[in-house]
């Protein structure tokens, strides 16, 4: 069925909001995509003159697909190759969303898109529109066809799943710059010691490959670990140049609101290296340098006339 100009607009009006629901359910800005452009079509074949409440249509179609989606996911990520992590976003990205209080920010972080990987399709779809875009209840239940009461529970258990991840601490953008400086300057001292000062007792280091770019498939954990591995990962050889086909610019950024490297060589983003930063240090370091997942950051890299690199390195 052919779509009004108007009706094209008011779907494009709630574009915007239906791409940002669609990332943090599914951690990829592709799939989230994808889910967009299903639910356009699926706009374009409905009677839309009998919609009352398009947004209300709008986003119960997508919330369905992404579940659908989450599904079958779920069983791909069982024979992933290594470690999956969330496809990063660089400040600025409109798929980030809103970022207007500290639950929408949390919702976007790293750290809790892969939290977001423990729970059901439910329990993600209710965590999502309640903590990050603050449905009522009243609407969430509509939207995925439960009770009021069960919405409330799905997002109680939801909750208790992702709350370890709610350590991170709020941070403007020259202080994520200074963090990243003191990181980089660590990591490339030669030396495990200042690294462990940064670095919680108990972080994580994690990469995604994705199959394509070598990377541990079990995560690094504890201080003293994680830091011998990056004092390994930041020390320049021939052999890291080839793999990566010359040598590295490292760049900062924010990446889903955390601080970051981009690691770009010869005008290609090659990796994406978020930090989560709590109060007692940083307790979370992944890099995503899976090409299937670095598309998006790319495109926006290029766009945006990035300056001068922090150092030059590999």
């Amino acid at each position: 069925m052919a779509l009004s100009m108007e009706d094209v607009a008011r779907f494009e009006a709630v574009r915007p909001r239906l791409a940002a629901i669609a990332y943090r359910l599914l951690g990829s800005a592709s799939e989230a995509e994808d889910a967009v452009q299903e639910t356009f079509l699926r706009w374009q074949a409905a009677d839309v003159g009998r919609i009352e409440v398009p947004e209300a249509w709008l986003v119960k179609v997508l919330t369905n697909l992404c579940r659908t989606q989450l599904t079958s996911a779920r069983a791909r990520r069982e024979t992933y190759v290594g470690q999956w992590l969330p496809e990063p976003l660089l400040a600025g990205d409109p798929m980030l969303g809103p970022a207007d209080t500290v639950e929408q920010r949390e919702s976007v972080s790293f750290a809790i898109l892969t939290l977001m990987e423990r729970l059901t399709p439910n329990e993600r779809a209710v965590y999502v529109l309640r903590e990050a875009f603050a449905y009522p209840h009243r609407e969430i239940a509509e939207i995925l066809d439960l009770t009021e009461a069960a919405s409330q529970q799905i997002l109680h258990r939801a909750r208790k799943h992702v709350a370890a991840g709610k350590v991170r601490v709020e941070i403007d953008e020259a202080a994520a710059r200074r963090i990243v400086e003191e990181f980089l300057a660590a990591a490339t001292s030669g030396r495990t010691e200042p690294l462990v000062r940064l670095l919680t007792d108990d972080s994580v280091a994690v990469g995604d490959g994705g199959g394509q770019v070598p990377a541990r498939a079990v995560p690094f954990e504890g201080a003293v670990a994680v830091a011998t591995f990056l004092r390994g990962l930041f020390r320049p050889s021939d052999a890291k140049r080839a793999l990566l086909g010359g040598s590295a610019d490292l760049h900062f950024s924010t990446a889903n609101g955390d601080p970051a490297l981009v690691v770009v060589v010869a005008g290609r983003v090659v990796g994406v290296l978020c930090l989560e930063v709590t109060e007692a240090g940083i307790a979370g370091v992944r890099s995503q340098v899976n090409p299937d997942k670095l598309a998006r950051v790319a495109a926006r890299w290029a766009a945006s006339g990035p300056g001068e690199p922090l150092l030059n390195t590999f």
